[in-house]
């Protein structure tokens, strides 16, 4: 974790954060107009639609919310303490993502709240793996010019999607699904380092699959993650047990 003497200036390391998102604007911008066209379906105006993207900002948690509102109301519909449970569900992964990020980034009291407004998990990936890459670590310049990439691009595809979505072809019919498996994959991939990282990535990977039979995504993330924590620290510590007795 870098002193503060060591912070890089905050507009530079802001925009090298910036740029390095740039690759996943791709896949980022048919599904925010994607996530309008549903809100805009279940009754939400241009104006509620863009605030849920200005306010929330949490793909994920945005669909769902945005089904829910077409029920709000209606007998058998959502209440609106389901929508919040259901998002704050979905939601529950960040808990880890802000975990792990305050073990990599030196950030005072603002600077976490800001942060943890604008997190995501495609941000928390790219800071993860190429964060390292900074002078002096990633720092909040890197971070939030991180997250604010992913804000901007979001935010005007909602425009464009609450604007004009009747005349926009689906992210399905483009084959822009496959974008973000594969950019958590190919960020994935050089993390795994050693029998240890690989089988706790294994068997995260299964238990998530496992546990997304009957339990919402983001409780998944959540549970696996923490299991997958604990796995590792076991496996990291019986490990070095073994060394040191046979040093």
């Amino acid at each position: 974790m870098p002193s503060s003497a060591q912070v890089p200036p905050f507009w530079p390391a802001f925009w090298r954060g910036f740029r390095v998102m740039l690759p996943l604007w791709l896949g980022m911008v048919p599904f925010a107009a994607a996530y309008a066209v549903t809100a805009r379906a279940s009754g939400l105006s241009v104006w509620e639609t863009q605030m849920m993207s200005l306010t929330v900002f949490a793909g994920a948690s945005q669909f769902a919310a945005a089904g829910l509102f077409a029920g709000y109301g209606m007998a058998g519909g959502a209440s609106a303490i389901g929508i919040v449970l259901t998002t704050f569900l979905l939601n529950a992964r960040h808990l880890l993502y802000g975990l792990s990020l305050s073990r990599q980034v030196s950030l005072t009291r603002p600077q976490r709240l800001i942060a943890a407004q604008f997190l995501t998990d495609e941000a928390y990936g790219m800071v993860t793996v190429k964060g390292g890459q900074e002078p002096g670590g990633p720092s909040f310049g890197y971070v939030l010019g991180a997250e604010l990439s992913l804000y901007v691009v979001w935010n005007a595809s909602t425009l464009l999607g609450a604007l004009g979505g009747a005349v926009l072809p689906s992210p399905e019919a483009l084959g822009v699904g496959v974008i973000f498996p594969l950019a958590f994959l190919g960020l994935l991939v050089p993390m795994l380092r050693g029998r240890v990282t690989v089988l706790v990535a294994l068997t995260s990977g299964l238990a998530a699959w496992g546990l997304s039979r009957v339990l919402p995504g983001g409780l998944v993330i959540l549970l696996a993650g923490v299991g997958g924590a604990l796995l590792g620290a076991w496996l990291t510590g019986k490990k070095t047990a073994v060394q040191g007795a046979g040093a």
